[in-house]
C-alpha cells in the first residue's frame, strides 16, 4: 500500500497545505489504497517537503506533481485519458496558476500579515510543546516569509496582492464556466485546483481572496463543495 506522508489536518481541512490536500485528494479520485503517516517532520523528507510518499515497491518520491506522474504510470491510472492535448495543455496552465502564484498570494497573507499570522501560529503550532513552542513558530514564520518575497509575492502590498490573487481566480472561473469540473469530467486538474482553492473557501480565516470569491464567483465556491462532496464525504 502506498504510504502518503503529509501535514496532521489542520484550519479544518484534511490538510492545510494545497499540495499535501492536491495529493490526497488525486489519490481518493484516483481508487489507489493508500495510508497517512502525519508528521511534522521535514528533516527526514526527500528533497525536505511534504508530502512525500512511499510506494508499494519500497520507492520514496517528493514533489505532488512528481508523485502524481509516478503514480499515474506505475498503476496505471487512467484519469486524464479523456483530455485532448489542449486540455492538457490548459491542465498545466492552470496548474503552474494555481501551484506558482495563488499559492504564493494564500502563504503571504497565512505567514507575513500579521492579522493572519496568530491564527496559523496556532493551527500549525499550537500543539507544540516546550521548549519548542517558545521558537520553532517564530523560526518557521522567518522561513516561510523569506520564501514568500524570493517568490516575488511578498514584496508587493496587500492590495496587490489581493487584486493579482484574484486575477488568477477569474482565469480558473472562466475555465470552469458552468461545468462541474474543470474539463467537464474529473481529472487530475481538479485535484491540484482543490488543494489549492479548498485552503482559501473552506478555512475560516477571511484572507483578503474569501470575501471576494463568495461574492464574485460562486461558481468556484459551487464547485469547490463538488469535490469536497464526491471525494471526501460518504
Amino acid at each position: 500500500m502506498i504510504r502518503l506522508f503529509q501535514f496532521p489536518p489542520a484550519m479544518g481541512l484534511p490538510n492545510a497545505s494545497g499540495f499535501c490536500l492536491k495529493l490526497e485528494t488525486w489519490l481518493r479520485m484516483s481508487g489507489l489504497p493508500y495510508e497517512n503517516v502525519y508528521t511534522m517532520n521535514l528533516g527526514r523528507a526527500p528533497k525536505g517537503k511534504l508530502p512525500h510518499i512511499v510506494d508499494d515497491d519500497g520507492s520514496a518520491l517528493a514533489d505532488s506533481g512528481l508523485i502524481i506522474e509516478h503514480l499515474k504510470r506505475r498503476h496505471g491510472v487512467r484519469l486524464d485519458d479523456h483530455l485532448d492535448r489542449l486540455q492538457q495543455a490548459q491542465s498545466l496552465m492552470l496548474q503552474r496558476t494555481l501551484e506558482e502564484h495563488v499559492y504564493w498570494c494564500v502563504l503571504h497573507f497565512r505567514w507575513a500579515d500579521d492579522r493572519y499570522w496568530p491564527v496559523t501560529r496556532e493551527a500549525f503550532f499550537g500543539s507544540m510543546s516546550a521548549p519548542y513552542k517558545w521558537f520553532v513558530p517564530d523560526l518557521a514564520r522567518k522561513g516561510m516569509v523569506k520564501q514568500v518575497k524570493a517568490a516575488g509575492v511578498g514584496r508587493h502590498t496587500a492590495d496587490e496582492i489581493t487584486a493579482m490573487g484574484m486575477r488568477d481566480i477569474d482565469a480558473v472561473a472562466t475555465v470552469l464556466g458552468d461545468k462541474p469540473f474543470l474539463f467537464g469530467e474529473p481529472s487530475s486538474i481538479d485535484a491540484c485546483a482543490y488543494g489549492m482553492l479548498a485552503n482559501v473557501v473552506f478555512v475560516d480565516l477571511d484572507l483578503p481572496l474569501k470575501p471576494l470569491i463568495e461574492r464574485d464567483y460562486p461558481s468556484i465556491v459551487r464547485y469547490c463543495e463538488r469535490m469536497r462532496d464526491v471525494y471526501w464525504r460518504g
